[in-house]
């Protein structure tokens, strides 16, 4: 039997890619699924909430290099009139912060560069039922991210005579609980050098040889609670 709207409900999607061979060929993909069409489509994220309001797609299917991650808040703009639109990635890394700053961002759908075009459809279909879609090279981030929020935070008393600078400072509790540098880069969606940076110059500070020993010359001792 053929693929048709019987089968599945329709879909409207609206494309935004800087490329434009990739814009066509999506274009070429979806529009041989008799249940897809492309509601619109742009190079341009400057006025992107407006297009996919006008477009009244259910789906924008945003190429990674057309929008930088920070700009991902349109999606809440957009959903302030349409609430059931839904977003998916394509072309990604597997950059655990980026990542991590997507899902925050309200992506649903997050798909690498090793995507094939049946991927593609696949995830349309399910993030437009309302599903998530997320590489399974990338799921177990994914459950890290979940854990931290849900795992109560210490916040410790710090000498403030230590000559730590603000960011050093928080990186101290996620240090004690045994942070690896790169799981702290995700945490405040750093570059790991950018951390690792942090704490070679903490080390020098406060004459530590290891990072716990950081922690044990700054915390004012027994001065640590859960924090709300």
């Amino acid at each position: 039997m053929s693929e048709g709207a019987s089968v599945y409900p329709r879909i409207s999607v609206f494309l935004l890619a800087t490329n434009r061979l990739l814009r066509e060929a999506l274009g070429r993909v979806l529009c041989k699924r008799a249940n897809m069409v492309i509601a619109g489509e742009t190079a341009d994220c400057s006025n992107i909430v407006g297009a996919v309001l006008q477009s009244e797609a259910d789906v924008v299917l945003i190429e990674g290099a057309a929008l930088p991650l920070r700009n991902l808040r349109f999606l809440s703009s957009v959903r302030s009139t349409r609430p059931k639109v839904q977003a998916l990635m394509v072309g990604m890394d597997e950059n655990e912060a980026h990542f991590h700053e997507a899902v925050s961002a309200g992506v649903a759908g997050y798909l690498l560069k090793d995507a094939s075009a049946a991927d593609v459809i696949a995830a349309i279909r399910a993030v437009a039922q309302g599903e998530a879609v997320c590489p399974p090279r990338l799921c177990m981030a994914l459950f890290r991210m979940v854990a931290r929020q849900e795992t109560p935070v210490l916040t410790f008393g710090l000498k403030v005579d230590s000559g730590l600078t603000r960011r050093e400072r928080e990186l101290i509790p996620l240090i004690a609980r045994g942070f690896t540098n790169k799981e702290i880069a995700n945490h405040f969606n750093l570059s790991e050098q950018t951390v690792k940076n942090h704490v070679h110059r903490m080390l020098r500070k406060v004459g530590a040889s290891d990072r716990l020993q950081v922690v044990e010359r700054v915390q004012i001792p027994g001065a640590y609670a859960q924090a709300d």
